[in-house]
């Protein structure tokens, strides 16, 4: 599973928008909609770290998803 998966998995989860998300971490939207559809290849660690810790991830789960592992750990 990508991260991009798995942020958008567990903000629908939550029953939050985008838009609350966005509110929530100060990420933009835009940024959101493209990791959550995979079309943005190399998230920053920090950026993701943030969207982990108010969606309530275990930080543990970077090193588990596809993206990650791949770009920033391979």
């Amino acid at each position: 599973m990508s991260i991009g998966d798995l942020i958008r998995y567990e903000r629908k989860r939550k029953g939050w928008t985008l838009s609350q998300l966005s509110r929530r971490t100060g990420v933009s939207k835009s940024y959101l909609s493209y990791l959550e559809r995979n079309q943005k290849k190399n998230p920053s660690i920090t950026i993701v770290k943030r969207l982990f810790i108010v969606l309530d991830i275990p930080l543990e789960k970077i090193m588990e998803s596809d993206n990650t592992k791949e770009n920033h750990f391979g």
